[in-house]
């Protein structure tokens, strides 16, 4: 299970932007799915996004479709979240994970996004 450190996150206002970046410690090519998850107070952990090693398959949860955007660049080791139009209920603690860290239950410190005016 490589390490992943996620950065991007902070404070926007609605309707505004950020791009959330997770670097791998080390490769992330033989990990087929990678995805982001988000998880706000009092609520349990939610899958937001998938993508496969070669980005032929990607998934969005309802409530992103048309305002999230994943992408992988497994030469770089990374994965981003594009997040566009936010709203209030985007805030929340977004983490990346492996299909593998996710059925282990590890995951990494996350990156804190709010969207208040």
């Amino acid at each position: 299970q490589v390490q992943l450190v996620e950065s991007g996150g902070g404070l926007v206002q609605p309707g505004g932007s950020l791009r959330l970046s997770c670097v791998a410690s080390g490769s992330i090519s033989s990990n087929y799915l990678m995805g982001w998850y988000r998880q706000s107070p009092g609520k349990e952990r939610e899958r937001v996004a998938l993508i496969s090693i070669g980005g032929g398959y990607i998934n969005y949860a309802d409530s992103v479709k048309g305002r999230f955007t994943i992408s992988r660049v497994n030469a770089e080791n990374t994965v981003y979240l594009q997040m566009n139009n936010l709203k209030p209920e985007d805030t929340a603690v977004y983490y990346c994970n492996t299909d593998l860290g996710v059925r282990k239950n590890i995951w990494g410190q996350g990156t804190q996004v709010t969207v208040s005016s």
